[in-house]
């Protein structure tokens, strides 16, 4: 499938799928999958760091940003999801909501401080290249908060599976310990790391478990990166 159309029948699927989302995006960020996620990155950040979050979806998580004093810039492929985001920030302060690309990203270089991609890397054709992209628009040194489904997540049996009978699918599924491989080898830098549990899984009666193995019960896997990348001279 050429990239174009891979992200044109992504745009459609989440367009179709923005109304479901935002009724039950509050719940995710305030106490469901995501809670975990706005301590994690702002633990390393300034007020008025500037963060890309890439995939925002209806923006609430963008939002809970700069109610913190952050300035967020949120990109979602889905037109319904920008809409929904722009009208749910309205009157919000450093905030704002862009529809675009994760291939095509319309930032300068060196420009945030730090990135937010939460499931958002496996909706793309290239994960590889993508990475790469995004490392381009973040400072040298900055730091990336990347959010990969677990093995058994259900969005991987609704938007995955499917390959398995070759039909075209749009989710390019990676296991938690492929991307870790994959940014390590790209230029970045692991700073810290934690799991989101699946529905009856308790992490801290797992203490003696390995890593593997608890990403293997993990709803999602979240990355704090740091950007490798040296500045270009002028």
């Amino acid at each position: 499938m050429e990239v174009r159309s891979w992200h044109k029948e992504a745009e459609r699927k989440w367009d179709i799928f923005a109304a479901q989302w935002s009724q039950n995006s509050r719940e995710m960020w305030e106490s469901g999958s995501r809670h975990k996620i706005i301590p994690l990155l702002s633990s390393y950040l300034q007020p008025g760091d500037e963060i890309c979050d890439l995939g925002c979806g209806d923006g609430y998580g963008s939002i809970l940003l700069a109610n913190k004093g952050f300035k967020v810039k949120g990109l979602d492929i889905s037109g319904e999801m920008i809409e929904t985001a722009k009208s749910r920030a309205e009157g919000q302060k450093n905030v704002s909501f862009v529809q675009g690309d994760l291939a095509e990203l319309p930032f300068k270089e060196n420009h945030f401080d730090a990135i937010l991609a939460i499931n958002s890397l496996e909706w793309t054709e290239s994960p590889r290249e993508v990475l790469m992209r995004i490392q381009t628009i973040l400072k040298p040194g900055g730091v990336a908060c990347f959010g990969i489904l677990g093995p058994t997540a259900g969005p991987r049996q609704n938007h995955s599976y499917r390959r398995l009978y070759g039909e075209k699918v749009i989710m390019n599924s990676m296991m938690p310990w492929e991307f870790e491989q994959l940014a390590l080898e790209n230029g970045w830098a692991l700073q810290q790391e934690t799991g989101v549990e699946k529905r009856g899984v308790e992490f801290e009666k797992l203490g003696h478990f390995s890593k593997e193995l608890k990403q293997a019960v993990s709803f999602m896997w979240l990355f704090l990166l740091i950007n490798k990348k040296e500045r270009k001279a002028e």
